[in-house]
């Protein structure tokens, strides 16, 4: 079951134990539960589509280059011969086996991930139980009961156990005992360290740091003052194996958010928008599925080059609204200049939004993000509301069907659902939240389709085209 490499003992420093597990090619070894055959060959595993990424490559596959992340086209040329894999297997529920497993080790699971999780075995530990024996079990169970490898680590803090997981790969297991932590981190390179990234190592190298070693022996002060307080002190503690981070029982969502990549580089405004609306409606109702306010937006461009730009959207009053969310992604665009008119200068390859700086719904009555429209100068002209962001923009807010008669527009039922047009009645005094708590109530207890707002909702004309298009392409 993979070879376990430790020292003299698996003791804990300062009485603490963390076993890092994570899985082996999780989405290929769940794929080839179905299809023993392949097992020894160069698979990648990955939605299909002109604008398809991996999501897991077989070890076989990774030799040649591909990686998690990669372009599908990308992957195919760098090995051509493997075998690709749509995502087809119940990974939710391997998933939760894999971690009912861990459970049954200690009541302190972190999941942090579909196929990873830290495990506090301090407990164990003091009552006199083997730790590395422990973390063999588990990865014995998963083996006999589901088939799947995995590898593991065992130190004393999480920052060690994430290292020695990722180094004992595939299918094996890595014990670094207290006394032996500078041992194992000194040859090792500064990317290795959990957290250091590209910018990090390539500041670094600048001064010749290449190892841990180099790393530890340049003081505190002189990292600080390198490279800012905050960063200094954890690159110091880090090259010291120091990490008092505990295992979280209930992990806190800080953002949330999707990603929308077009099948054709995008330059229409409408199809833009409709992404934007559609990421936005689900972004909203996922943060008001989970209770969380967004205190601010992000969004993220990538252009058909792959030249990738977020952009920070601060917000003065937290919001679950998609329609305000996705009123302020589309402002946002247009002051930026991705969306000029009808169309994008530069055509886009991805268009990506998140919420960030989440709160709990239930530790305040959220404020309105909208002012309200009976208080404005009547001299003002308004269509149907309008946001502020803080640097004092006020954003016209349009949401609604276009091609659809006025007929249509006010709570009139039209195909499958009834459709929620520019809704300046609804708008009023900005109770958009309150509008889709209220759709989530109808979805629950009837469908998704039952409501929708009007662009969601194809007018019977371009319903007709769109039917039209499609009997053509038939």
């Amino acid at each position: 079951m993979g070879q376990t490499r430790t020292g003299k003992n698996s003791g804990a420093r300062n009485g603490r134990v963390m076993m890092h597990l994570d899985m082996d090619a999780f989405f290929v070894n769940v794929e080839l539960l179905e299809n023993p055959a392949l097992r020894g060959e160069p698979i990648i595993v990955a939605p299909l589509g002109p604008r398809s990424v991996v999501c897991s490559a077989s070890y076989e596959a990774r030799a040649h280059g591909v990686r998690s992340g990669m372009p599908l086209s990308r992957a195919r040329n760098l090995s051509p011969n493997a075998t690709v894999l749509p995502l087809r297997g119940d990974y939710r529920h391997y998933s939760r086996a894999v971690m009912a497993i861990l459970n049954d080790l200690s009541p302190y699971v972190e999941q942090v991930s579909v196929d990873e999780a830290f495990v506090d075995l301090t407990g164990a530990y003091l009552h006199g139980q083997d730790p590395v024996a422990l973390a063999q079990h588990a990865r014995d169970r998963i083996a006999q009961e589901l088939s799947l490898p995995s590898s593991a680590g065992v130190a004393p803090n999480k920052l060690l156990a994430k290292m020695a997981s990722t180094g004992s790969k595939p299918n094996g297991l890595w014990v670094i005992p207290p006394e032996r932590v500078q041992e194992f981190l000194d040859p090792r390179k500064v990317s290795d360290l959990w957290g250091v990234g590209a910018k990090s190592t390539e500041q670094l190298s600048r001064y010749g740091i290449h190892t841990i070693a180099q790393m530890r022996a340049m003081s505190l002060d002189w990292l600080k003052e390198r490279f800012g307080t905050a960063q200094g002190e954890h690159l110091w503690a880090m090259a010291r194996g120091i990490d008092e981070r505990p295992v979280t029982i209930e992990r806190e969502e800080k953002s949330m958010g999707g990603e929308h990549t077009f099948e054709v580089d995008a330059t229409d405004a409408q199809e833009i928008s409709a992404a934007i609306r559609e990421l936005s409606l689900n972004l909203g109702k996922r943060l008001r599925t989970a209770g969380k306010l967004a205190g601010g937006l992000s969004l993220k461009i990538r252009y058909s080059t792959f030249e990738t730009h977020t952009r920070a959207i601060a917000l003065n009053v937290p919001v679950d609204s998609g329609m305000q969310i996705a009123s302020l992604a589309l402002e946002a665009l247009h002051a930026d200049g991705i969306l000029v008119g009808q169309a994008a200068p530069r055509p886009l390859r991805l268009i990506g939004v998140r919420a960030e700086k989440l709160t709990r719904a239930e530790d305040g009555v959220q404020q309105t993000l909208f002012d309200s429209i009976e208080n404005r100068a009547s001299s003002r002209s308004m269509q149907t509301g309008s946001a502020r962001i803080l640097s004092a923009k006020t954003i016209s807010i349009q949401w609604g069907g276009g091609g659809a008669g006025n007929s249509q527009r006010n709570g009139t039922h039209t195909g499958s659902g009834i459709r929620l047009g520019s809704g300046a009645r609804l708008m009023k005094n900005g109770r958009w939240s309150e509008v889709e708590h209220v759709m989530d109530a109808v979805h629950r207890k009837y469908s998704q389709e039952s409501l929708k707002p009007a662009s969601g909702v194809a007018s019977p004309q371009r319903k007709a085209e769109q039917e039209s298009e499609e009997g053509k392409r038939g």
